[in-house]
């Protein structure tokens, strides 16, 4: 573990020094990228600093909702705003990933950009495209990273309504709440200090896990009862999902947000895998329990990575031949299963 101290030296000059903060999440941003990115606009503001926001797509509807989420301009939507924002940034903050080509359109955009860059971020293996780089994967969130750096540079703890939302957001987003990931007794101090500040738990929970539609509901059901295969020899389960059975169940951005983790309350069930058809591709994410490195498997075998327990990838193949292989490399794995469950 780093001490995150060492750094607030010099991003707080950065921040001083600069007129046009630029921040920008990832791709398809998750509840953590978005949690750091507000949370971090929201301290950035309350010090008075001209501070801009970026995506390089479109958010999940269960985000929408979070304060200043409307002020996030999306680059697929606006290029001609989002390269203007670039262009005039002389700071720009990535949050929450540590390969450019996380940026997505953007990606070129930024990389020839003359503003200082700065990468906050809790994945292994960070990339060198950035001034400064913030890493640190034993936090179990991005957010519980800005937040470190923001109590350290504000020499106390800072709290907003807004910004205790924004953190609280992206730490349990990023923890299944709390059901997996690398969260601390620390983590767990954060939140205390955040629920101290006033923040509705239950109603963030509500908005976060207990807003989706009917629909999604549906294809949940249908994931599970006709797109589910256990394989018990090697503890592994996974669902598959087609283009058709998305557009039946009217599929939109988010409602498949957390159907990767079902399989594992399967007794026996320590990996878990689901196949997302998409034009051209397929997606992939991996649970697992245990020390069984699922970031690993995904970064061999599916140009992939993320975390010891939660991670994904992609495969340019249709979904059968995706599946096929997948079945291959499992079993050429069967040994790192036995030795890491």
């Amino acid at each position: 573990m780093i001490d995150l101290s060492k750094y607030t030296k010099e991003l707080s000059k950065l921040f001083l020094s600069s007129e046009n903060i630029l921040l920008i999440c990832h791709i398809n941003p998750d509840g953590d990228a978005i949690g750091s990115q507000l949370a971090l606009y929201h301290y950035l503001k309350a010090k008075g600093k001209n501070v801009g926001l970026m995506s390089p797509n479109y958010l999940q509807e269960f985000l929408k909702w979070m304060n200043g989420a409307d002020l996030i301009n999306i680059f697929i939507k606006d290029r001609k705003k989002c390269r203007k924002l670039i262009v005039e940034a002389d700071l720009i903050v990535m949050l929450d990933f540590n390969q450019s080509n996380r940026l997505g359109e953007a990606e070129d955009l930024v990389i020839v950009s003359n503003a200082r860059k700065v990468v906050i971020d809790h994945h292994l293996g960070p990339r060198n495209f950035a001034d400064l780089i913030i890493s640190e994967p034993s936090k179990c969130s991005t957010s519980e990273i800005v937040h470190e750096l923001v109590c350290e540079m504000n020499g106390a703890q800072f709290i907003s309504r807004p910004y205790a939302e924004a953190l609280y957001v992206g730490i349990i987003t990023d923890t299944g709440n709390f059901e997996h990931g690398s969260y601390s007794s620390r983590t767990f101090r954060i939140v205390a200090a955040l629920l101290d500040s006033g923040i509705e738990k239950g109603k963030i929970l509500n908005l976060i896990y207990n807003n989706f539609s009917s629909d999604r509901i549906r294809l949940l059901g249908y994931a599970l009862n006709k797109r589910m295969v256990v394989i018990p020899e090697y503890k592994t389960a996974y669902i598959f999902l087609s283009k058709d059975d998305l557009k039946e169940y009217n599929h939109v951005k988010g409602d498949t947000e957390g159907f990767v983790n079902m399989p594992l309350s399967i007794k026996g069930i320590n990996f878990s895998a689901l196949f997302i058809e998409k034009d051209g591709f397929i997606k992939l994410s991996f649970r697992s329990k245990g020390q069984f490195p699922s970031n690993e498997f995904a970064a061999q075998y599916f140009s992939g990575g993320g975390h010891l327990n939660a991670s994904g990838g992609e495969y340019t193949d249709t979904l059968d031949n995706t599946i096929d292989f997948f079945l291959k490399v499992l079993k050429e794995n069967a040994w790192r299963f036995e030795d890491k469950m």
